[in-house]
């Protein structure tokens, strides 16, 4: 078995947290705490849940289900980072972020996650309604209380961790029309699926890195990428089914179809790529794949819903 050196990354000590830092310095590091891109896929999603949910469309509703929503995901965001920080501080890929870096104090990234957190359920409560609002609770509550922890105890940590970002659309499906009907539950059976291939295939280009962290991924001990390659095409085909589902139940037009078998096909092919080849570049091909796919698939949700 290839043994993984473990390099020592000197701990950054609280007194050494810079006090000069620029405000454009500070804004980035803020952005950087609330993962910011992560965030703005999580509006994008939130969006379009609401989009498909309306029978009205109205933007006053939009705006509410998304900035609650943006406030509850910055929130999770930054109490991971306060909750990892130590971990972060072994990984050359996060070892530089606010906290690991110096220019935070963990205690302050707490207090900002937990009420940026706490802002983003109550906002959804009063400005949508109660099942939005549970619904963000429950995404901060798995991703924190769930995710986070199991990173470092069991390889199903993936799973669990692909939930609370599944359920962003049903955040805003619910602020349209306060119920929980079958075409929220296949826009999260879509984000979950999606989710799993994009993360095997990061996980798999920065497995030793992970490693270092003491993080139990599926790569950890996948040296060749057998393992992290037959569960992408495992989920890529299973996202295949569940984006056809919309079409079969009539919710949006003909023409759906046959654009998401395109689409869905052609991110299957990548999959099934990287676990014959099983290399970096494969990795990074089908990661590039998934940031394109979700979007055109979103896209072409919303211009064809019946």
């Amino acid at each position: 078995m290839k043994t993984v050196t473990i390099e020592k990354v000197p701990a950054v000590e609280p007194s050494a947290v810079v006090t000069s830092a620029s405000a454009n310095g500070t804004l980035l590091d803020f952005a950087e705490l609330t993962k910011a891109r992560l965030t703005m896929l999580v509006l994008v999603t939130t969006a379009v849940g609401y989009y498909l949910g309306a029978d009205t469309f109205t933007p006053a509703t939009l705006f509410h289900a998304v900035f609650g929503t943006a406030l509850a995901a910055a929130g999770a965001a930054a109490l991971n980072q306060w909750w990892e920080h130590q971990f972060d501080a072994l990984m050359h890929r996060t070892r530089m972020r606010p906290i690991p870096g110096g220019r935070m104090l963990p205690r302050d990234a707490a207090i900002v996650g937990g009420a940026l957190g706490a802002a983003g359920v109550i906002y959804l409560a009063i400005a949508c309604n109660l099942l939005s609002a549970a619904l963000a609770a429950t995404t901060i509550a798995i991703y924190i209380f769930a995710y986070t922890p199991l990173k470092r105890i069991s390889t199903v940590n993936t799973l669990v961790g692909a939930i609370p970002g599944a359920l962003p659309p049903m955040i805003g499906w619910a602020a349209a029309r306060n119920d929980l009907a079958w075409p929220a539950w296949s826009l999260f059976a879509i984000l979950f699926c999606w989710q799993m291939p994009h993360f095997f295939a990061i996980a798999w280009m920065y497995r030793e890195d992970y490693a270092r962290a003491g993080f139990r991924m599926l790569s950890s001990a996948d040296l060749n990428g057998a393992r992290s390659g037959r569960q992408s095409v495992l989920f890529a085909s299973l996202l295949l089914a569940a984006s056809v589902v919309p079409a079969v139940m009539g919710f949006t037009s003909p023409s759906y179809l046959a654009l998401e078998v395109l689409l869905g096909g052609a991110f299957l092919l990548l999959a099934v790529r990287f676990y014959m080849k099983r290399t970096v570049a494969a990795a990074r091909a089908l990661f590039i794949a998934s940031i394109i796919y979700l979007p055109l698939l979103l896209g072409t949700l919303v211009l064809t819903k019946s």
